[in-house]
């Protein structure tokens, strides 16, 4: 008896629905996870706004509230 003589074994149990195959939770699930945290992130930076600066008053007040650009120079300088 050859091996072509042999019946051949068939696999006849149906396939796992594709939300039971990990695989498809890794392909799938990596960008919706990352959706809905831009989803989120879009919505706690429009409930929670960056308040406003008012650059009138930026040269005044303390050495610690001026500018950096003006504390660089002025470091670099070695001015008084």
């Amino acid at each position: 008896m050859s091996p072509s003589d042999k019946p051949q074994e068939t696999d006849t149990t149906p396939p796992a629905p594709w939300w039971r195959e990990p695989t498809m939770w890794l392909v799938v699930g990596g960008p919706t996870l990352v959706v809905f945290a831009c989803m989120a992130t879009l919505a706690l930076a429009l409930i929670y706004p960056d308040p406003v600066l008012d650059v009138s008053t930026a040269g005044a007040g303390t050495a610690a509230q001026q500018p950096a650009q003006k504390a660089r120079n002025h470091a670099a300088t070695g001015g008084k």
